[in-house]
């Protein structure tokens, strides 16, 4: 039977490349999305009607859009990709407590109740697939975004213990943390900024959403079965 994917963000760069490469491998694919709605009709058209499932909105950065979305989604998936994001680059003096609740509905909790209404169907079924798209900043933290480093920090704990949990029930749960990724997010950054960046990691160069992609795809399929409460660096060896 065809395997049912819900991606989260799957309207970002990183969300849509996954959606592109899981279709081709023969999963029908559901996407997620906030802000960018013609990025997520493009992908309705790039991907074969016979993959293609739906694509839902959802505002995620509060409790009474996270509700809403749940609402909307159906139960029933075999695999769940967790890609949305907000970011930015600031003292930590300088982060309101506005865009603090923001970062914790986005990246932990809609993860934590997505994940909570998607289970049950895993469970009854004895299988089920869960990859998060942490980052680099998750395992090392960094200056200027303490926040964004304490949510994607806080997303590595979560899949490792959920990992423990749901074993029995044979379902997977892995994490993948890019590193310095070319996507619309660090283009933000000036060029020599980018040189600089570039020569500290020893690949000496960006990482592609596809290659991000490669990784996810990886992880939800068979030939990952014995890999579960993982953290696949895909970093050009920045650490």
């Amino acid at each position: 039977m065809t395997k049912r994917c819900l991606i989260i963000g799957g309207s970002s760069d990183i969300g849509a490349a996954t959606a592109l490469k899981i279709a081709e491998a023969g999963i029908n694919v559901a996407v997620h999305y906030h802000s960018n709605y013609e990025k997520a009709k493009e992908l309705e058209g790039l991907i074969p009607k016979d993959r293609w499932i739906s694509s839902y909105f959802g505002d995620l950065s509060t409790n009474e859009g996270i509700e809403f979305f749940l609402e909307e989604i159906p139960d029933e998936w075999d695999m769940l990709v967790f890609t949305p994001g907000n970011h930015s680059v600031k003292l930590m003096q300088d982060v309101t407590p506005l865009e603090m609740d923001e970062y914790y509905h986005i990246h932990l909790k809609s993860l934590w109740m997505i994940t909570k209404k998607l289970i049950p169907h895993m469970v009854q079924r004895k299988q089920g697939n869960i990859v998060v798209v942490s980052s680099v900043w998750g395992e090392e933290g960094a200056s200027t975004e303490v926040v964004y480093s304490s949510v994607k920090g806080a997303q590595i704990s979560f899949v490792k213990a959920l990992a423990k949990e749901l074993a029995p029930s044979k379902i997977r749960v892995n994490a993948v943390t890019p590193g310095f990724i070319a996507t619309k997010m660090n283009q933000s950054f000036t060029k020599d900024e980018t040189m600089a960046i570039f020569q500290d990691i020893p690949l000496g160069r960006a990482g592609e959403c596809g290659e991000v992609a490669e990784g996810i795809k990886y992880l939800l399929q068979e030939q990952s079965s014995y890999i579960t409460g993982h953290v696949l660096k895909i970093n050009g060896g920045w650490y």
